[in-house]
């Protein structure tokens, strides 16, 4: 290997180092908000989003908002979902994803069968000291509101939730009748950090 040879390897090692630090930094600031279907991973998110609103204008359940200044100017205007006061209904025609142009939010070709793989938008889990039939009472409030087969599964009259096929949607949040909702919600792969939302 010559000088020249050398040095352009060191000079690629450099940046893809850099490029995985930057992307590592992105990554822990996004445990702060969800981010809406099919996202991209938040440094490919950020450099293709153009913060034109579209994607929030075309969620018919009015889920999606513009992060606000105050998380700074790296992120401010980019959608985020409100997935602690509302469910994404997780719409047949992905709506959300059809309006982003710039492909910040893209669907996966569909498989074999036709189907793609469903968004993972959460990791959700049930708090059993919230939960009243983990206290004593029945109450089955949640039975039924998940849309994800499989998902929200019971022991008896307790609920739980697979973290394997659930994605996160907060259904079973809000039909939950505790207060606080028995039902916690984290950005994937993340716990215990305090979540952005609307209001």
């Amino acid at each position: 290997m010559d000088r020249r040879q050398f040095f352009r390897q060191a000079a690629r090692r450099t940046a893809r180092t850099a490029l995985d630090e930057a992307a590592r930094r992105v990554e822990a600031r996004a445990r702060h908000w969800f981010r809406p279907p099919f996202a991209l991973p938040e440094l490919d998110f950020l450099l293709a989003c153009t913060r034109c609103g579209a994607c929030v204008e075309a969620c018919p359940e009015g889920l999606i908002f513009p992060l606000p200044a105050r998380r700074g100017a790296q992120v401010v205007n980019t959608p985020a979902l409100d997935l602690l006061n509302k469910a994404c209904r997780l719409c047949e025609d992905w709506p959300c994803v059809a309006a982003c142009e710039p492909g910040a939010l893209r669907r996966p070709e569909p498989g074999e069968d036709g189907a793609g793989p469903w968004p993972r938008l959460a990791a959700a889990a049930i708090d059993p000291l919230v939960c009243l039939p983990y206290r004593g009472p029945e109450c089955g409030a949640c039975a039924g509101s998940c849309p994800v087969p499989g998902a929200l599964l019971w022991d008896g009259e307790r609920p739980r939730i697979d973290p394997g096929v659930c994605t996160g949607c907060g259904a079973c949040r809000t039909a939950c009748i505790s207060r606080p909702p028995a039902v916690r919600l984290q950005p994937p792969g993340t716990a215990g950090r305090r979540i952005e939302h609307r209001g």
